[in-house]
């Protein structure tokens, strides 16, 4: 069992940024992926960014540019530059781990995007 504790989320004004963290409860090194979605209001859930298992990354199309994933491994934390917000990035953030076949969920950060 892994346990993922999101953080960072918030209210911020178009244009702003905010850092989302998720420190896993185990080591995150040898993890097959290790990323972001989110689910706006009413929307099905997304992929935002994520590490796959050689260490490279995806983006969703919407966010490239604008947001960065990274990892401390020695933290088993991965995070998430958001910079120059929009309202539509508005959305519940969730961190997402897979691990030996198996998907794991952190609860949710909420980040509202508003002037």
């Amino acid at each position: 069992q892994v346990q993922l504790v999101e953080s960072g989320g918030g209210l911020v004004q178009p244009g702003g940024s905010l850092r989302l963290s998720c420190a896993a409860s185990r080591s995150i090194f040898r993890v097959q992926s290790m990323g972001w979605y989110r689910q706006p209001p009413g929307k099905q859930r997304e992929l935002v960014a994520q590490f796959t298992s050689s260490g490279s990354t995806n983006y969703a199309d919407s966010v490239k540019g604008r947001f960065t994933i990274s990892r401390d491994n020695a933290k088993n934390t991965v995070y998430l530059q958001m910079n120059s917000l929009k309202p539509e990035d508005t959305a519940d953030y969730y961190c997402n781990l897979g691990l030996y076949g198996l998907t794991y969920w952190g609860q949710g950060t909420q980040v509202t995007v508003s002037s």
